[in-house]
């Protein structure tokens, strides 16, 4: 019977535990010491290791200029979580960090800073020094990011960390980029980009940030040359009307049918133009004809590719006209061209009028400046020979999507790709490998630093001045993380990497990219799973952001409440794919859930004087309670370890936090107390030291992943095998302890223990006065079990005697009753209640209650309120009238039972 409850002790690994004196719970002391512990132990390492299992996650790079926010936060706990549990697992475990140089906000950052300390640009002190401050800065500032990811508690392997310029990934970027030149997928082209005339800079989309604004719908009137007859055209940007070079109709439009083929006179230009028919034209919005602007619109441009339009650049890139807008205009701002092209259209009755329309409007993340839609000369990928493969592995099973309805938009994204503009007007990045030949005039693309034309071996020769889109880099992640394009032990071991957690705001930028950059280079896909989260906002659901105001600093959190509360309380206010809105008082909460545990390990610790490491308790040792809680903790085991697997980290937690607080504090350990301190059943204590602590060190183990801080400072103190829980066994259920019937019967006991305590609540009962109980139980078994533990009722339902009845016999009166599955259970209140006292307060409390509810209900019937109140306002409003009716209710019932004492 021995080996059939013991947790074996190794010789060489020997049962120990810290038995210095537990202090009050404070995350500030305990934080710091163990994740310098757990670092410098090397427990974030591991070498490749064949025999086991690999388990690999790749960290979303965070940018060098970032400061920790919420978003990271929710994003490291979740990969922190999943690496723990795997680690523990028994896995070889890999998680690599990583941060990405970010382009365009590193360079700003870097500007702005030249400026500010030495009034200059950087066209002052040239390419080669601006880089060196970059340089510079990055070693000062960007690892700052890096210690607030260690202050959450992120186990990853930090001497592997990477950086998307470092050599390594320099040198994939470099043959990725080589590569697909050679295959004849990268192009230089001049197309519509996103533009941002201060940064003078290409931008991608999730550079540009679109906010609405009060805007106008401008009506002109286009001359059809040779007839008294016009086309009216709708355009919110007049200011473009120099560059049109077509107007087009939707071909089944059959009011502007007899336009198509005509010519019309371009105003302000007279510029002739024709009239053409594209099924791009909306025949509903604006009059149905639409101006086409091919060098400064995205969908004007792929009509005049259609049709074979001349592209008129009316723009500088600084954002002013040009000569091409007319010698008026040029010079003129945006805005100022804008102003001046309506006046001119009015004074020659071309402007027929103008409506008020609000409609997004792009502009630079970075510096806010409006986004122009420019056609520059760019460098581009082609997409659509590269997206097959894409679509494909997620198609067929090799990477899937959690939750699954985020394949949706990854598949709408990939089927209406447009090529990629890749190349960037920045000094900071990946400068892209071409260079420009001043002799014979051909390009040439290498691997390497080119110092003589391969064509001509002319020595006059220049690189490309422009860098490589920051998501270029960032796509080769899952793979020159890993050291590709050498053939590394750590590529052959880790990749595929297991799973991929972002969040869905950022699909499209780069989880489909990373998805065609590996699935072209490696032949596979870069990762199994893609477990998408959503975005954190604030308690009234709105996005944290720095013009609102509602950011909520991370760090701020953790050291007001510990990083553990913060981390339980991110996921489990997290269902997958879902936006969460965050609430400082559940991480209050969950620093007090933090804070149980604390004190329960205390009181375990405080009554390990007598603990005997050697002892195994036999089956016949075991009480109810015990068999109850082994049974309900291998019940745990099993479903944590379940909810893990299928990336349901919340209700993991949740199922954690209802064991450790309800099941082992509320009941076992209370139950326990008595065996503790009985001095005449020596047996029974041992007994009861033994499952506490097993039961509460696998428990904070399961609980490890989520609140690790705490989980191991406990674990230390308590009797443990091993040198750190980080590296403890993941607990695993033992089927001898699935005591399916005394589980059963338990917590039959415990609902009627509840009832008791109900009944005493709602009788206002003192908590000091015992009252008597009797029990009547449905069957024999049933009233065996409740005569051997009725010792219960006297520790958890302040019951001082314990009567049993037979369900023949006749039931008391006088008495409250509850009926729980096979037992009644009657509280005799008669002699502990002042009756007459208690029936008063009833009586003012339903008095007190039926006035509000008469309040409420004339307040709602009111038309004047519920049409012009918040709906938010009134939904409160309904919500305390059902308070009220429901507490009504209860009264009403209660007042019935004291007729009855």
């Amino acid at each position: 019977m021995k080996e059939r409850f013991l947790f074996i002790v190794k010789e060489e690994t020997a049962m120990k535990w810290d038995k210095e004196k537990l202090e009050g719970y404070n995350p500030g002391e305990i934080e710091q010491k163990w994740y310098d512990f757990w670092e410098k132990e090397g427990y974030f390492h591991q070498e490749p290791e064949p025999s086991r299992k690999p388990f690999s996650i790749v960290m979303p790079p965070p940018n060098i200029t970032g400061q920790l926010h919420m978003g990271h936060a929710l994003d490291n706990t979740l990969q922190d979580i999943l690496v723990r549990f795997k680690r523990m697992e028994g896995y070889n475990v890999v998680w690599i960090p990583g941060t990405d140089h970010a382009g365009i906000a590193t360079q700003v950052k870097v500007e702005e800073q030249l400026a500010e300390e030495e009034g200059k640009t950087r066209y002052d002190i040239g390419r080669e020094e601006f880089l060196k401050r970059v340089w510079a800065w990055k070693e000062k500032y960007g690892s700052r990011i890096e210690q607030q990811v260690r202050r959450l508690g992120s186990s990853c392997d930090w001497s592997r960390k990477r950086f998307t310029m470092d050599d390594t990934c320099a040198r994939a970027v470099r043959e990725v980029f080589v590569s697909l030149y050679e295959k004849g997928l990268i192009y230089q082209g001049r197309r519509i980009t996103n533009w941002c005339p201060h940064c003078h800079t290409a931008l991608s989309d999730i550079e540009v940030d679109h906010k609405d604004e009060a805007g106008h719908l401008w009506y002109i009137k286009y001359p059809v040359i040779g007839e008294d007859d016009y086309v009216m055209i709708a355009t919110t940007r007049p200011e473009t009307i120099m560059g049109d070079t077509a107007v087009a109709v939707n071909p089944h439009d059959e009011k502007m049918k007899k336009y198509i083929g005509k010519k019309v006179l371009i105003p302000l230009v007279n510029r002739e133009a024709e009239v053409i028919s594209d099924e791009y034209v909306d025949s509903e919005f604006g009059t149905g004809a639409v101006k086409i602007t091919p060098a400064h619109d995205p969908n004007d441009f792929e009509v005049g590719e259609r049709h074979h339009l001349e592209e008129v650049m009316i723009m500088n890139l600084d954002g002013t006209m040009n000569e091409r807008a007319g010698a008026k205009y040029e010079g003129m701002t945006i805005r100022e061209c804008r102003r001046a092209v309506v006046e001119d259209l009015r004074e020659l009755g071309l402007l027929d009028h103008r409506e008020e329309l609000n409609h997004a409007v792009g502009h630079c993340s970075r510096c806010k400046t409006t986004v122009e839609p420019l056609s520059t000369k760019q460098w581009f990928v082609k997409m659509k020979p590269l997206t097959p493969a894409a679509l494909g592995a997620v198609a067929d099973g090799s990477t899937r999507f959690i939750p699954e309805r985020f394949t949706k938009i990854y598949n709408h994204w990939l089927e209406t790709i447009h090529d990629w503009c890749i190349s960037r007007q920045l000094w900071w990045g990946h400068q892209i490998p071409a260079w420009y030949c001043d002799d014979c005039g051909e390009i040439s693309v290498s691997r390497t630093d080119l110092t003589t034309c391969p064509h001509c071996r002319s020595t006059h020769i220049r690189q490309d001045p422009d860098v490589l889109d920051t998501w270029f880099s960032s796509a080769l992640w899952p793979f020159s993380t890993l050291g590709w394009p050498d053939e590394t032990p750590d590529l052959e071991r880790f990749f595929p990497t297991s799973v991929l957690v972002t969040g869905y705001d950022i699909i499209f930028f780069w989880v489909a990219r990373m998805m065609f950059a590996t699935c072209e280079f490696m032949k596979d896909v870069p990762f199994r799973d893609v477990f998408i989260h959503g975005l954190v906002r604030d308690s009234q659901g709105r996005k944290m952001s720095k013009s609102l105001g509602n950011g909520i600093d991370p760090l701020e959190v953790s050291d007001r409440f510990g990083a553990d509360a913060l981390r339980f309380t991110l996921v489990t206010g997290n269902t997958p794919g879902n936006d969460m809105r965050f609430y400082m008082e559940r991480v209050e909460a969950n620093r007090n859930f933090a804070n149980k545990i604390w004190n329960a390990a205390k009181f375990v610790i405080m009554n390990l004087e007598k603990y005997d490491p050697d002892f195994v308790p036999a089956d016949a040792d075991l009480t109810l309670s015990d068999r109850w809680i082994l049974a309900s903790y291998n019940n745990l085991v099993r479903t944590v370890t379940k909810r893990l697997d299928a990336y349901e980290l919340g209700d993991a937690a949740a199922c954690v936090y209802d064991f450790s607080w309800n099941c082992f504090c509320d009941w076992y350990i209370e139950l326990a107390k008595q065996r503790l301190y009985k001095s005449d059943d020596e047996r029974s204590g041992k007994t009861a030291r033994y499952i506490l602590v097993y039961v509460l060190t696998h428990t904070l183990a399961l609980l490890h992943p989520f609140m690790p801080f705490v989980t191991e400072h406990l674990w230390q103190h308590l009797p443990h095998e091993g040198k750190s829980l980080i590296a403890a066994p993941w607990p695993q259920p033992r089927k001898e302890w699935d005591f399916t019937d005394a589980a059963a019967a338990m917590n039959i006991i415990m609902e009627a223990v509840k009832a008791v305590r109900n009944m005493r609540a709602e009788a206002n009962v003192p908590t000091g006065r015992k009252a008597p109980v009797t029990l009547v139980p449905a069957d024999a078994g049933m009233a065996e079990t409740l005569h051997t533990y009725e010792s219960y009722f006297k520790t958890l339902a302040f019951v001082d005697e314990v009567h049993f009845l037979a369900p023949a016999d006749k039931k008391p009166e006088n008495a409250v009753v509850a009926v729980v599955p096979h037992i009644e259970v009657y509280l005799l209140l008669k002699d502990i209640i002042d009756v007459e006292k208690e029936r008063a307060r009833i009586m003012k409390e339903q008095e007190k209650a039926r006035g509000e509810i008469e309040r409420l209900e004339k307040k709602l019937a009111n038309r004047g309120f519920t049409d012009k109140a918040p709906e938010t306002v009134v939904e409160k409003e309904k919500e305390k009238l059902a308070a009220y009716r429901e507490k009504m209710k209860a009264l009403m019932k209660r007042g019935e039972e004291l007729e009855k004492l």
